[in-house]
């Protein structure tokens, strides 16, 4: 048996042998096992119950009687986002942008019910998923394990001992090194089975959990290189466990937790008071269809009247009122997606201060592409958000067509008893709406969208790397 062989196994002995070492792994892979179950237990859950709640919608939708158009415009419609299969590994920012939306006419509305927002406030320190486990309990597991892996060697007079039965620096520490990666191996297995059954569920593609895998490999990888590195570096194992403590507090909490504040800070982003308080000043500005003094729509009548060759609107072959409605809504649509642009120009500037932090927590790498992978982050909502709103504008769109072509002018400015039947229409209008159907982003997106995040952490790795080299070497020089 290889040096290196051998010195890994007395080392995983050494760990068999410490109690307490066992114990906490054994803790570590029931709490894995745990993360596992009760999070894909709650991601079905949630994904039936947003299921239910959406046919419900889609139902007390088509089942309205004969009405106006413009009643079904402000009746509006509930949807709901569904869960991709990764969610289970890593629910991301799901619990805090909320989940489904209220779809009506002239105006453009946020996501709501985050679980976050109804739930305790344990629920903000972080869920129990599978990638928290990995992102931030196995990491410190390994600290405990590991941190005297060399340091131990020096203080018991062993080191030079070894050294002169002819092992070399490298062989001791590759040793060390495997023995601890062996153990960062078997702590990351029950999460990696539970991504592997995930596979088989519809809808999973192996490309991003392919990516996923790699990633938190590395990250566990890197973890077992800067222990080592640590351990070596510094003469006493005390010492070599408070500086890893230290460490893994500032870049898996500390870093992390403040760096999304910090970009708050640096790039303001205005509230939904704000917005809308914004929004209606600017749509006293764009004008209003009522007024027939309006410049704007002054100008629209004139030019509609044109357009079909009438003198006046009461004989144009189409609804003015609903022409009226078709214009106003083009405009307030075009207003919304100018603040919806707005909204996500200033969370991508925060979401680059946020990456920048990573230069000193790889954590916020290893999140920001276990996210990515898994389509549970700001991107991710994001193209729901979109996908909502061309769904709403062509859904009133639509209606006000009908209001435009299916109810006539005079019926609709009547007032006499029977002028509110005749203004409605058939109710199997409603029913012909084709329904909300989200489009997630596919596997070669999520895949390139974790890229980034997973550069990242091999960069860490390679530093880490070559900085153990370098332990390793002074390792040698003090023999």
């Amino acid at each position: 048996m290889s040096p290196v062989a051998l010195i890994a196994r007395d080392e995983l002995r050494l760990m068999v042998r410490n109690r307490v070492a066992v114990i906490a792994f054994a803790l570590l892979i029931l709490l894995t096992l745990v993360a596992v179950a009760s999070s894909w237990s709650h991601r079905q859950r949630i994904a039936d119950l947003r299921a239910r709640h959406q046919q419900a919608a889609a139902d007390a939708f088509d089942a309205q009687p004969d009405r106006h158009p413009h009643r079904v415009v402000h009746y509006g419609s509930f949807i709901f986002r569904p869960l991709g299969p990764l969610a289970a590994f890593d629910p991301g920012v799901d619990a805090f942008t909320g989940n489904s939306m209220f779809l009506e006419g002239h105006r453009q509305n946020t996501a709501n019910f985050g679980d976050v927002r109804q739930s305790s406030l344990l629920v903000r320190f972080g869920q129990l998923s599978p990638a928290f486990v990995l992102q931030v309990v196995a990491p410190l597991l390994l600290v405990f394990l590991g941190f005297a892996a060399v340091a131990r060697e020096r203080e018991r007079g062993t080191l030079r001992v070894l050294m002169m039965q002819g092992v070399s620096r490298g062989q001791l520490v590759a040793g060390k090194l495997a023995a601890l990666g062996v153990v960062a191996f078997a702590a990351a297995t029950p999460a990696l089975i539970g991504l592997t059954a995930i596979a088989a569920q519809p809808g999973a593609a192996p490309l991003p959990m392919l990516v996923l895998g790699i990633g938190y490999l590395a990250y566990l990888a890197l973890w077992c290189v800067v222990i080592l590195t640590v351990s070596a570096l510094v003469p006493r194992s005390r010492d070599a466990l408070l500086a890893l403590i230290a460490l893994w507090a500032v870049t898996t909490i500390l870093v992390p937790r403040l760096a999304p504040d910090i970009a708050g800070q640096m790039h303001t982003l205005r509230n939904r008071l704000q917005t809308d308080v914004a929004i209606a000043r600017d749509l006293r500005r764009m004008g209003d269809s009522h007024d027939p003094d309006d410049p704007h729509f002054a100008a629209f009548k004139a030019a509609t009247l044109k357009r079909y060759g009438a003198a006046r609107v009461e004989d144009l072959p189409v609804n003015y009122k609903g022409l009226l409605a078709l214009e106003g809504e083009r405009l307030t649509a075009a207003l919304f997606d100018r603040y919806a642009a707005e909204s996500f120009a200033v969370q991508a500037r925060q979401n680059a201060v946020v990456a920048g932090a990573s230069a000193i927590s790889p954590a916020i790498a290893l999140r920001s592409l276990s996210m990515a992978a898994a389509g549970t982050d700001l991107s991710g909502h994001r193209r729901f958000l979109e996908q909502a709103e061309r769904y709403r504008y062509a859904l009133v769109q639509r209606l006000n067509r009908m209001q435009a072509e299916g109810v006539a002018y005079a019926d609709d400015t009547a007032t006499d008893a029977g002028a509110d039947r005749r203004k409605r229409v058939d109710a199997a209008n409603w029913r012909a709406m084709p329904d909300f159907a989200f489009r997630p982003a596919g596997p070669g997106t999520l895949a390139r969208a974790a890229l980034p995040g997973l550069a990242v952490v091999l960069l860490w790795l390679t530093a880490a790397g070559a900085l153990l080299a370098f332990a390793t070497y002074r390792l040698g020089a003090r023999r």
